[in-house]
Protein backbone atom coordinates (compact mmCIF):
# COMPACT_ATOMS: atom_id res chain seq x y z
CA UNK A 1 0.00 0.00 0.00
CA UNK A 2 1.51 3.43 -0.96
CA UNK A 3 1.86 6.23 1.43
CA UNK A 4 -0.47 7.93 -0.37
CA UNK A 5 -3.28 5.33 0.04
CA UNK A 6 -2.70 5.38 3.66
CA UNK A 7 -2.68 9.10 3.62
CA UNK A 8 -6.07 8.91 2.37
CA UNK A 9 -7.71 6.03 4.30
CA UNK A 10 -6.75 7.10 7.43
CA UNK A 11 -7.63 10.60 7.01
CA UNK A 12 -11.11 9.93 5.96
CA UNK A 13 -11.50 7.33 8.34
CA UNK A 14 -10.94 9.48 10.83
CA UNK A 15 -12.83 12.03 9.69
CA UNK A 16 -15.84 9.60 9.21
CA UNK A 17 -15.53 8.88 13.02
CA UNK A 18 -15.06 12.30 14.12
CA UNK A 19 -18.62 13.07 12.30
CA UNK A 20 -19.86 9.39 13.63
CA UNK A 21 -19.54 9.76 17.36
CA UNK A 22 -20.45 13.76 17.29
CA UNK A 23 -23.26 13.05 15.78
CA UNK A 24 -24.25 10.26 18.37
CA UNK A 25 -23.19 12.38 21.39
CA UNK A 26 -24.84 15.06 20.39
CA UNK A 27 -28.42 13.12 19.29
CA UNK A 28 -27.63 11.42 22.96
CA UNK A 29 -26.86 15.11 24.79
CA UNK A 30 -30.22 16.21 23.21
CA UNK A 31 -32.41 13.42 23.90
CA UNK A 32 -31.53 13.99 28.03
CA UNK A 33 -29.31 10.68 28.08
CA UNK A 34 -26.46 12.51 28.21
CA UNK A 35 -25.90 15.92 29.07
CA UNK A 36 -24.55 18.10 26.57
CA UNK A 37 -21.15 18.78 28.93
CA UNK A 38 -20.06 15.19 29.14
CA UNK A 39 -21.19 14.79 25.35
CA UNK A 40 -18.26 17.63 24.84
CA UNK A 41 -15.84 15.66 26.46
CA UNK A 42 -16.04 12.65 24.21
CA UNK A 43 -15.49 15.10 21.50
CA UNK A 44 -12.97 17.24 22.60
CA UNK A 45 -10.02 14.60 22.83
CA UNK A 46 -10.58 13.92 19.05
CA UNK A 47 -9.89 17.27 18.00
CA UNK A 48 -6.31 17.70 19.48
CA UNK A 49 -4.85 15.53 16.26
CA UNK A 50 -7.07 16.74 13.77
CA UNK A 51 -4.98 19.56 11.88
CA UNK A 52 -1.94 17.20 12.13
CA UNK A 53 -3.70 14.17 10.36
CA UNK A 54 -4.85 16.73 7.94
CA UNK A 55 -1.98 17.65 7.12
CA UNK A 56 -0.44 14.69 7.39
CA UNK A 57 2.13 14.71 10.25
CA UNK A 58 3.48 11.65 10.58
CA UNK A 59 4.20 12.51 14.48
CA UNK A 60 0.80 13.41 15.07
CA UNK A 61 -0.60 9.79 13.20
CA UNK A 62 1.67 7.98 15.89
CA UNK A 63 0.85 9.25 19.14
CA UNK A 64 -3.28 9.65 17.89
CA UNK A 65 -3.05 5.81 18.14
CA UNK A 66 -3.31 6.33 21.52
CA UNK A 67 -6.58 8.57 21.55
CA UNK A 68 -8.29 6.39 19.46
CA UNK A 69 -7.94 3.29 21.84
CA UNK A 70 -10.16 4.86 24.67
CA UNK A 71 -12.87 5.17 21.79
CA UNK A 72 -12.23 1.35 20.98
CA UNK A 73 -12.76 0.50 24.60
CA UNK A 74 -15.91 2.48 24.66
CA UNK A 75 -17.12 0.59 21.31
CA UNK A 76 -16.34 -2.31 22.36
CA UNK A 77 -17.71 -1.89 26.21
CA UNK A 78 -21.13 -0.19 24.28
CA UNK A 79 -21.67 -3.31 22.05
CA UNK A 80 -21.37 -5.83 25.30
CA UNK A 81 -23.55 -3.51 27.44
CA UNK A 82 -26.62 -2.49 25.36
CA UNK A 83 -28.39 -4.35 22.52
CA UNK A 84 -30.10 -0.49 21.50
CA UNK A 85 -26.92 0.91 20.17
CA UNK A 86 -25.31 -2.45 18.73
CA UNK A 87 -25.03 -1.57 15.22
CA UNK A 88 -23.56 2.17 16.12
CA UNK A 89 -20.96 0.47 18.60
CA UNK A 90 -19.93 -2.15 15.72
CA UNK A 91 -19.60 0.47 13.42
CA UNK A 92 -17.49 2.66 15.85
CA UNK A 93 -14.99 -0.44 16.76
CA UNK A 94 -14.62 -1.53 13.10
CA UNK A 95 -13.77 2.20 12.18
CA UNK A 96 -11.24 2.65 15.36
CA UNK A 97 -9.39 -1.26 14.30
CA UNK A 98 -8.97 0.01 10.67
CA UNK A 99 -7.62 3.32 12.00
CA UNK A 100 -5.30 1.47 14.21
CA UNK A 101 -3.91 -0.65 12.08
CA UNK A 102 -3.55 2.80 9.32
CA UNK A 103 -2.13 5.07 11.81
CA UNK A 104 0.62 3.53 12.41
CA UNK A 105 1.66 2.23 9.45
CA UNK A 106 1.50 5.56 7.54
CA UNK A 107 3.41 6.87 10.17
CA UNK A 108 5.70 4.62 9.73
CA UNK A 109 6.06 4.68 5.89
CA UNK A 110 5.75 8.25 5.81
CA UNK A 111 8.37 8.98 8.26
CA UNK A 112 11.00 6.96 6.61
CA UNK A 113 10.17 8.94 3.66
CA UNK A 114 11.09 12.54 5.04
CA UNK A 115 13.99 10.62 7.33
CA UNK A 116 12.62 10.80 10.32
CA UNK A 117 13.54 8.02 12.62
CA UNK A 118 15.03 6.84 15.70
CA UNK A 119 18.73 5.82 15.64
CA UNK A 120 20.31 3.00 16.25
CA UNK A 121 22.20 2.86 19.61
CA UNK A 122 25.18 1.17 17.23
CA UNK A 123 24.69 4.77 15.13
CA UNK A 124 24.88 7.10 18.32
CA UNK A 125 28.38 6.41 19.88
Amino acid sequence: MTTQTLFQLSRIGYLALLLLLSGWFIQQGLNGTYSLGFSLIWIVPLLFPLKGIITGNPYTYAWASFILCVYLLHGLTLAYVTNDALVFALIESILICILLVTFPFYARKRGRELGLGLKKKSEQQ
